[in-house]
């Protein structure tokens, strides 16, 4: 067999070959171990890292020298995000605290995965807890009251007016995402776990369509042909509470609106 190429030796080559096989096998079981710590732990799939598609922002070509590295910070942003959630502290975000927070993530602006880093980033937010609360609550009644003209203005009243709520016979998304901040507000001062956004408002409203009403637990809804939605609270205990903090945030403006 030495005499087919004669410049190399056709035994050794096989023996690489072997050797190569017998490596990347090593390596695909070592792979598909670590995959399922992933998963079972709170990492999630690190199946992507190994995806090729164009502009896949967490693929890692593992023969780049800082390949090892870059797999680190995935797997550090998957391990951030899950503590978040399993933590709480995630309710006590608005949408835009958590698209912040999101962004930041995505753009690898945050702190190595450590034991004393994961201890001081939770120390604070455990310690502001109450104003991000707070913050989420005024941004809530901005977003939803604060600007329509039979809406109350400086305090939640009995029922809130929603342009726009339904675009061609369909929830709008945008305003369906204000309602599930508000939902999660009324949760949190009901002593309940935020409810899951996969059950948000739009697919509440959804399924009521093509009728014109919808409710649950705290919000009764009502839209019309031009697509403004009527909400009105169930729970008017809870509209005190709300008043209550902005009143906190807002001293003399309830005060000002019962003149």
């Amino acid at each position: 067999m030495s005499d087919i190429v004669k410049s190399v030796s056709i035994e050794n080559l096989l023996n690489q070959r072997e050797g190569i096989m017998s490596r990347l096998s090593s390596a695909r079981l070592l792979i598909q171990e670590a995959a399922e710590m992933a998963s079972s732990s709170g990492f999630g799939g690190i199946g992507c890292f190994f995806e090729t598609w164009r502009n896949n922002p967490r693929h890692v070509n593992i023969l780049d020298a800082d390949a090892m590295q870059k797999a680190q910070r995935h797997l550090d942003a998957a391990g951030w995000e899950y503590l978040m959630k399993e933590s709480g502290m995630r309710s006590f975000m608005n949408a835009e605290a958590r698209s912040a927070w999101s962004q930041s993530l995505s753009e690898g602006n945050f702190p190595a995965f450590t034991k004393d880093n994961i201890g001081a980033t939770f120390a604070r937010l455990h310690d502001s807890r109450g104003e991000m609360f707070v913050d989420g609550v005024i941004s809530v009644f901005r977003r939803l009251s604060w600007n329509y003209k039979t809406n109350q203005p400086f305090k939640f009243g009995k029922r809130i007016i929603i342009e726009n709520l339904m675009s061609y016979g369909s929830p709008n998304s945008h305003q369906t995402n204000e309602l599930d901040d508000l939902m999660r507000v009324l949760h949190i001062l009901d002593g309940k776990p935020e409810p899951d956004h996969r059950n948000g408002m739009y697919a509440l409203i959804s399924a009521a369509a093509p009728g014109t009403e919808a409710e649950n637990d705290y919000l009764q809804l009502r839209w019309y042909k031009k697509g403004t939605g009527h909400v009105m609270f169930k729970r008017l205990d809870l509209v005190d509470e709300l008043n209550l903090i902005l009143a906190k945030r807002y001293p003399n403006a309830l005060s000002r609106d019962k003149k």
